[in-house]
Parts: C-alpha cells; structure tokens; sequence
C-alpha cells in the first residue's frame, strides 16, 4: 500500500513529533558537567561536540524510516511498528537519565542491552517491509552498538559507581 506525499503528512507531523519528544528528553536528562567531565574515556570517543549532530542525523534517519515504513506497510506491519517503536523509545528515553542524571553508567550498561535489543527487531522489520526503511535504520543500530561499546569502556574504566565509589578512591 503506497501512499502519495499529501497522505503522509499527518503520518510526517506524528513521526516527528515522537522524534522530537524522544531528542529533547535525551538531551534534557545529559549534563556534560564536572562529574562526566571528570571520568576516564576510550580513545576512540568522539569529542563531545560530535555527540548533538551524530544523535540529530540518526533521528532523522529514523523518521524517514518510519516515515517511508509506515507508507509500504500494511494494517498488520503498521501495528508491530507502533509497538517497536513505542518499546525502543522508551528504551531510549531511559539510558541518558540512567547514565548522566544519575551518574550510574555501570546501571546504564544494563539498560542499552534491552535497548539495543529493541532495536534489532526494528531493523528487521523495517527491511521486510521495504529496504530503503531498512537501510535508513541500520546506523542507528550501529551508532547504538558503538555507544554501548564506549558506555562499557567507561564503566571499566572508572568504576565503581555509586555507593561503591564513595568507599573507594580514584586511581
């Protein structure tokens, strides 16, 4: 069921909205204060400059991906996207306030494996219904494995965390 531009604008405007409430609560819950200024990182993290345009390309990659899923897609693919979705944004939302609010990388590690796993089904899905919606998702499960990667480097890196860490001194 291929839908023309004039039909996918309500489709559009919902599509970017969810995008945008799933943005502004990630960014509201990261502070890049002195705790995560003061934490051990990887070689290969990005400066943190980069982080704002990287997660920005990949939401728009995942709206066009919707987007463009939603119109190849019939009642029963529509409905499994809504709950992908819905269970990945969620996933999502949670990992910065797990990670920079309260300072718990090690507890944020946790989460990004049910996180990134919501993603893989996502991905799937969005190639059965049409490839290019498949495409357009895939960096977003390779951003989120690379950040993973980078989440567990820190938690080795400076741990412990919480409790823990006010009875151990830093190295």
């Amino acid at each position: 069921m291929i839908q023309t531009l004039a039909e996918r604008w309500p489709v559009i405007a919902v599509v970017i909205a969810c995008v945008a409430v799933l943005a502004f609560a990630g960014a509201a819950a990261t502070n890049v204060g002195p705790w995560y200024k003061a934490l051990k990182f990887p070689r290969l993290k990005p400066p943190d400059w980069a982080f704002g345009p990287g997660w920005t390309t990949i939401y728009v990659f995942i709206a066009a991906s919707a987007v463009i899923g939603w119109g190849a897609a019939d009642a029963e693919d529509r409905t499994t996207m809504i709950w992908l979705f819905a269970i990945n944004g969620v996933l999502n939302v949670l990992w910065s306030p797990l990670f920079f609010t309260l300072q718990r990388p090690d507890w944020a590690l946790i989460e990004w494996v049910p996180f990134w796993l919501s993603i893989v089904p996502l991905v799937i899905l969005m190639f059965w219904i049409t490839p290019l919606a498949g495409w357009l998702i895939l960096p977003y499960l390779l951003w989120v494995t690379y950040a993973g990667w980078l989440n567990w480097r820190v938690v080795v890196l400076n741990r412990p965390f919480g409790s823990d860490a006010a009875a151990t001194p830093r190295k």
